[in-house]
């Protein structure tokens, strides 16, 4: 892997480059979620894969905190995509990273040659948030053997207060959090340990939210090349139901739904990750 870096307008943009075959640059979740959690080796056997440092993140520069905004985030993106060549590249979006990729290929549509949507959604408004919410706190239902599946939802509503606690803080409690994330964390916690450990948040773009609900609903009739969807069944934020208002939205969108994952299907199910996301060059 190497690492490269440019300047956005005077503000560092870091990246990092691994794999083989066409480029795909991939913006992670969050916002404020460091992108290393997202590497996928199995993509880039296929793929020259390029991993964002979201700005605000790593070594990334930092902005106001009104300036974390999607369009800010598409910006950087598309000064990565630019700085690549004049090819058009494959853009890969999971979570919040979706709602930049969409946000960035509805404006720059010339310069994607495919969408790979992962765990993401074309709405971030009520709606979908209640419906996460829902999901939360049924976290222990889901795993009623476990007693440390009880703590789960209270874990998570701290994570997000913990935005005004500074990066450490946040990182440990995104991090105790984080099972819900997963289709059953609790038993195949050893084999996730590290990633858990490994996890880090940046707390200013984190807490930034943007005024304005994503909402691309009505427009994703203009993303007309090749695009996969890949949703976790058990993803309790941005799983099945969504992943198919992309696929209805979107011309020719091949939806993908792994059975045994929830939000990081990459990490669950890697090789089936890997076919579903590469099926947009088959």
């Amino acid at each position: 892997m190497r690492n490269e870096s440019l300047e956005v307008n005077g503000v560092r943009q870091v990246f990092h480059v691994a794999g083989r075959g066409p480029y795909c640059v991939v913006h992670s979740g969050g916002p404020g979620l460091g992108w290393a959690y997202l590497r996928s080796p199995e993509l880039e056997e296929r793929f020259t894969m390029v991993y964002l440092e979201p700005v605000g993140t790593g070594g990334s520069g930092r902005l106001p905190a009104e300036d974390y905004r999607l369009a800010t985030y598409a910006r950087f993106l598309g000064a990565v995509v630019d700085h690549l060549g004049t090819e058009p590249v494959y853009v890969l979006g999971h979570s919040f990273g979706g709602f930049v990729a969409q946000t960035y290929t509805l404006e720059h549509r010339d310069r994607v040659a495919g969408l790979i949507l992962y765990s993401t959604s074309p709405y971030a408004g009520q709606e979908f948030w209640e419906a996460g919410m829902a999901g939360l706190d049924a976290h222990p239902q889901r795993h009623p053997d476990v007693p440390e599946a009880a703590a789960v939802p209270g874990l998570f509503r701290a994570a997000l207060a913990a935005v005004t606690d500074g990066d450490d803080v946040l990182s440990r409690a995104f991090a105790a959090a984080v099972p819900v994330y997963f289709a059953d964390f609790w038993a195949r916690r050893e084999e996730f340990a590290n990633f858990r450990t490994a996890l880090r948040m940046y707390a200013v773009p984190a807490g930034a939210g943007d005024p304005a609900p994503f909402d691309v609903r009505d427009r994703l009739g203009e993303l007309t090349m090749p695009t996969v969807v890949i949703a976790g069944r058990h993803d309790f934020l941005a799983g099945p139901v969504w992943a198919q208002q992309l696929a209805d939205g979107i011309p020719g969108a091949r939806p993908v739904i792994l059975e045994s994952s929830g939000h990081f299907g990459h990490l669950e199910q890697p090789g089936a990750f890997a076919e579903a996301a590469a099926r947009i060059i088959d």
